[in-house]
C-alpha cells in the first residue's frame, strides 16, 4: 500500500527520486495506469477527515449537553428539553459515524487496488520487449544434433505423463515418475541446502491462507481470480510461498537488531493463470500446480537496494552450481509485478525451445507489503516504529529447472546427464530410456 500522508504532503522519497505525489504519478503513468486514482484517493481521504471532524464537533457538543444535564439534575431543575436534545444529537453522531466509516472503507479499498511506486532505476518501458538486459552468464551448449523440447525428452524417456494428469485432473498438470521425480525432489533439497549454507533460515510455510494474507501481500484485491479457494470457511491455495512467510510477522513491531531477517521457503504452489490461456499450455512452463523454492527477506528501508542485490545473486547461485546458462533482465515499468518497485527476472536459456525463460523473478517491494500487513520495526525502546522493507524471489522454480536440465543436458541417444552438482541427490549420473 502507498503512504498516503506522504501522498498528501508531497514529502521527498528517495527512491523515487522526486517528491512522493510528483514521483507516483509519474510512475502510474509509466505502468499505463491514469493518474485519477491520486486524485480520486485524495479526494475520498479530505471528505473522510471532513466527516471526522464533524462527528469530532458533535461528540463535544454532546459532552457539553451531558454536562448541562448533569448540572441541571443536581440542581432540581427539569432537563427534559436537554434530553431531547441529547436524544438527536446521538443519532446524528451514530449517523456520521456510519458515514465516516464508509468513507474510511472506500479511501481503503481505493489504496488497495494502486500499484507500488517504482524505483528512480526501473527502466520506463512499455511491454517486455523494453525490458533491459543486465549481465549474461555461460553460453549455450552447442549440440551436434537437434535438441528436443523437454515434453519430447521425458515423454521419451518415460518420466513425464501429461495425458494420465489430464485424465486425473485436467490440463495443466503433469504426472513426474522415476527419474523426473527423484530430480525435482532432488532439486527441492540441493535449493534449500545452498540457500540454507548462504544465511536463510528454512521454513515450510503452511499450504492454506486466510484473504487477509493475499491482501497484505497484494495478490487481493487486485488479483483474486489467479488463486484457487476453499470454501466454508474461505481459504485459499498458496500461489507462491511469498505469502505465508511475509506474512509471518503481519501485526508485529520487531526489533530493529533483528534485521534483516532472511528466509527460504519450499511449498507447491497453485494457480489458476486466469487469462493466460493458450499461452504455454504444453509441458511443464505453466501448471496449476508446481513446485517453488522461495527466498524472502525483511530490511530496515535503508537497507533493501543492497539485499534486493544479494538475494538476486543468491537466487542466480542455483543456476551457477547447475552450470545452466541464463541471463538476468531489469523488468520495465509496463512489465513490472503489482507490488514490486524493482525486479529482475532470471531467465534460464532452453535450447528446446531457443529462448531464454523466465525461472525467477527477485523483487524489491519497499514497505508496500509492509504497509498493507502493517508489519514494522523499532531501533530502540523509545523510537518510533517504522515500516520494514520486503523482498522475494524464486530461488528457483523447481519444475522449470527441470525442464532445464533436460533440455541442456540431454544427449543424442535420448538420456539425459544429471548436472554434477546435482549427482549426490539423485544417485545416478545419467538418466537412460527405460
Amino acid at each position: 500500500m502507498i503512504d498516503l500522508r506522504a501522498l498528501e504532503k508531497n514529502e521527498p522519497n528517495s527512491f523515487m527520486g522526486q517528491p512522493y505525489e510528483t514521483g507516483y504519478r509519474s510512475s502510474l503513468k509509466n505502468r499505463g495506469y491514469t493518474a485519477s486514482a491520486v486524485d480520486e484517493v485524495l479526494e475520498l481521504n479530505k471528505s473522510r477527515k471532513a466527516l471526522l471532524t464533524e462527528v469530532e464537533t458533535a461528540k463535544a457538543k454532546q459532552n457539553k449537553v451531558s454536562g448541562e444535564i448533569a448540572k441541571m439534575k443536581r440542581a432540581g431543575q427539569s432537563a427534559d428539553a436537554l434530553l431531547k436534545e441529547m436524544q438527536a444529537l446521538s443519532q446524528d453522531v451514530r449517523a456520521m459515524e456510519v458515514k465516516a466509516s464508509e468513507a474510511d472503507q472506500k479511501v481503503t479499498d481505493t489504496l488497495l487496488q494502486m500499484p507500488n511506486f517504482l524505483h528512480h532505476t526501473t527502466p520506463v518501458g512499455s511491454a517486455a520487449e523494453q525490458n533491459q538486459e543486465v549481465r549474461r552468464v555461460g553460453e549455450p551448449r552447442t549440440f551436434s544434433f537437434q535438441p528436443k523440447d523437454h515434453v519430447t525428452v521425458g515423454e521419451a524417456l518415460g518420466i513425464l505423463d501429461f495425458d494420465r494428469a489430464g485424465k486425473v485432473s485436467g490440463a495443466r498438470f503433469a504426472f513426474l515418475k522415476g527419474a523426473a521425480a527423484r530430480i525435482e525432489r532432488s532439486l527441492i533439497q540441493f535449493m534449500m541446502d545452498v540457500h540454507s549454507a548462504r544465511g536463510y533460515e528454512e521454513i515450510i510455510p503452511p499450504f492454506i491462507v486466510n484473504a487477509n494474507s493475499l491482501r497484505g501481500t497484494g495478490q487481493f484485491p487486485k488479483f483474486r481470480d489467479d488463486v484457487f479457494w476453499i470454501t466454508n470457511p474461505e481459504y485459499y491455495l498458496v500461489p507462491t510461498a511469498e505469502v505465508p512467510v511475509t506474512n509471518y510477522f503481519a501485526g508485529e513491531i520487531l526489533d530493529g537488531s533483528d534485521l534483516p531477517k532472511s528466509f527460504v521457503a519450499y511449498s507447491p504452489c497453485f494457480r489458476s493463470e486466469a487469462g493466460s490461456y493458450g499461452k504455454d499450455t504444453k509441458g511443464l512452463i505453466r501448471q496449476h500446480q508446481f513446485n517453488k523454492v522461495e527466498l524472502v527477506k525483511f530490511t530496515r528501508p535503508g537497507e533493501s537496494e543492497s539485499a534486493h542485490e544479494k538475494l538476486t545473486n543468491d537466487a542466480e547461485e542455483i543456476l551457477r552450481q547447475l552450470e545452466l546458462p541464463y541471463r538476468v533482465m531489469a523488468l520495465c515499468s509496463g512489465d513490472i509485478g503489482f507490488s514490486a518497485m524493482k525486479c529482475y527476472d532470471i531467465e534460464v536459456w532452453l535450447p528446446g525451445q531457443n529462448a531464454y525463460r523466465e525461472i525467477s523473478s527477485c523483487s524489491n517491494c519497499g514497505d508496500f507489503q509492509a504497509r498493507r500487513a502493517n508489519i514494522r520495526f523499532r531501533e530502540g525502546p523509545k523510537d518510533k516504529p517504522l515500516f520494514v522493507h520486503t523482498l522475494n524471489g524464486s530461488g528457483l522454480a523447481v519444475g522449470r529447472t527441470l525442464i532445464a536440465i533436460l533440455e541442456n543436458y540431454q544427449n543424442e541417444d535420448g538420456s539425459v546427464t544429471v548436472p554434477s552438482a546435482l549427482r549426490r541427490y539423485v544417485g545416478v549420473d545419467v538418466i537412460k530410456p527405460t
